[in-house]
């Protein structure tokens, strides 16, 4: 009735509510519309996971890759073909958070477990490359891998992983990459005194017509164990005067291997032990399994090798190291070798446990984390000798070890020249004195 007495009003009231009625239908469209923004994030998420699949797709491991290659705590990273001479192959790059030393000496321990031939490997550093080959395969291992040569940008996230690039082609000699394997079943028909040959030498007083090349502070290491027969050299030195054993040249200067330096060591623990039968290492038998299929029984040196390896002094398949199945006697004995088999003779007990952060506080080694895991042990229980020590007859002070350069026959002379713990070992000049008086 009130709007019948007042019909402005109504109309009024009627305009307003139709306004309001229009502005809450544009406010219900609005709330209920599709978000622009959720569009847009769903246009890039769809963008990321196209791209995540080809990152996928490109970091795939290609079917021929050697299997005994794969390092696993390893990421691939980039797969290139290549065409190197007309002969096709790969390179793959990887990172890992290891240590460089530490993925060195995976590959070492791969390529001698599987009776890879070693065409060239680092001598110096726990960084190069290593260049082998078997039946199929030519590999190059680049431990690390310079980015300068690559494409991909440095992050903060890649700069603290360790980068290495595996590079493979077909082996194109494949008759020579596998040449060891048919030794060891070779006959070993041999005299049973056969064994015994390196004794003999060592119980005769050497004399050399170079030692005047030797550094001074070596000379009389020298010249102590060749007293003693201990230094035997190849019959090719004296090729001149056969006869005459003042023209033998010990070539001080030379790079000493692998199987010298086994030989050497078992001379001389047996000469400065002469009169402790418990304390001397027991040459081998010819008749023995051989514990490397690279030193058969017919090899000169397999007394000593393989008394080294059954006395547990050298790492073999004897001592539980399934993959050290080769010796690589003809190899450069390097400076962290030279310790880890000779300590164990000086202290006669288990190896301390040690870790870099242990060595460096005691030696200082700038280079302790380029140390071999298995060497640091040996390296630590060394320093614990004082004076006795390996290392301060060998170096004399330095901050440089230096674990993987190549040992001289004049620097092996001077750690083989002390045997036994401080104040309770003996030296090759006190036994020299002990000889003189039984005789």
């Amino acid at each position: 009735m009130l709007f019948d007495q007042h019909p402005g009003r109504f109309a009024i009231v009627a305009t307003c509510l139709l306004s309001l009625l229009t502005s809450c239908s544009k406010e219900f469209e609005r709330f209920f519309a599709a978000d622009p923004n959720l569009q847009d994030k769903q246009s890039i998420s769809a963008e990321s996971a196209t791209s995540d699949s080809q990152i996928s797709k490109s970091e795939q491991l290609p079917q021929d890759f050697p299997s005994q290659m794969r390092y696993p705590q390893a990421q691939l990273e980039k797969v290139e073909s290549l065409k190197e001479a007309e002969t096709p192959g790969k390179l793959t790059i990887w990172s890992s958070s290891d240590p460089t030393n530490f993925i060195l000496s995976f590959y070492q321990e791969a390529f001698e477990s599987n009776n890879w031939k070693i065409i060239s490997e680092p001598q110096e550093d726990a960084e190069g490359t290593f260049v082998a080959s078997n039946q199929e395969w030519e590999v190059t291992v680049s431990i690390p891998y310079d980015r300068n040569n690559n494409s991909q940008p440095v992050t903060e996230t890649n700069r603290s992983l360790t980068e290495f690039a595996i590079k493979y082609t077909p082996n194109t000699e494949p008759a020579t990459a596998q040449k060891s394997d048919s030794e060891p079943e070779e006959p070993q028909q041999q005299p049973d005194s056969e064994p015994e040959e390196p004794q003999k030498s060592s119980t005769e007083s050497q004399d050399f017509s170079d030692l005047d090349q030797v550094p001074q502070q070596l000379r009389q290491y020298i010249e102590d164990l060749a007293a003693l027969g201990v230094l035997t050299v190849e019959a090719s030195n004296s090729e001149d005067n056969p006869d005459t054993q003042s023209s033998k040249k010990f070539e001080p200067n030379q790079t000493i291997n692998r199987r010298d330096y086994a030989r050497w060591l078992v001379a001389a623990n047996n000469q400065l032990h002469t009169n402790s039968p418990g304390k001397q290492i027991r040459l081998a038998s010819a008749t023995a399994k051989p514990a490397f299929q690279d030193v058969p029984s017919t090899d000169p040196d397999f007394p000593s090798i393989q008394a080294l390896a059954e006395a547990g002094l050298i790492s073999s398949p004897l001592s539980g190291n399934a993959t050290a199945v080769t010796f690589r006697p003809d190899a450069p004995l390097t400076r962290e070798n030279l310790i880890l088999w000779k300590v164990p003779l000086d202290t006669r007990q288990v190896l301390p446990k040690a870790s870099v952060e242990a060595v460096e506080q005691t030696w200082g080694f700038q280079d302790t984390a380029k140390i071999d895991p298995k060497a640091l042990r040996a390296v630590l229980a060394d320093f614990q000798n004082g004076e006795s020590a390996n290392i301060r007859r060998l170096l004399g002070y330095t901050t440089l070890f230096q674990p993987k350069k190549a040992v001289t026959r004049a620097e092996t002379a001077a750690v083989l020249w002390y045997i036994g713990s401080q104040g309770e070992g003996i030296s090759a000049s006190e036994a020299q004195k002990l000889n003189s008086f039984e005789n």
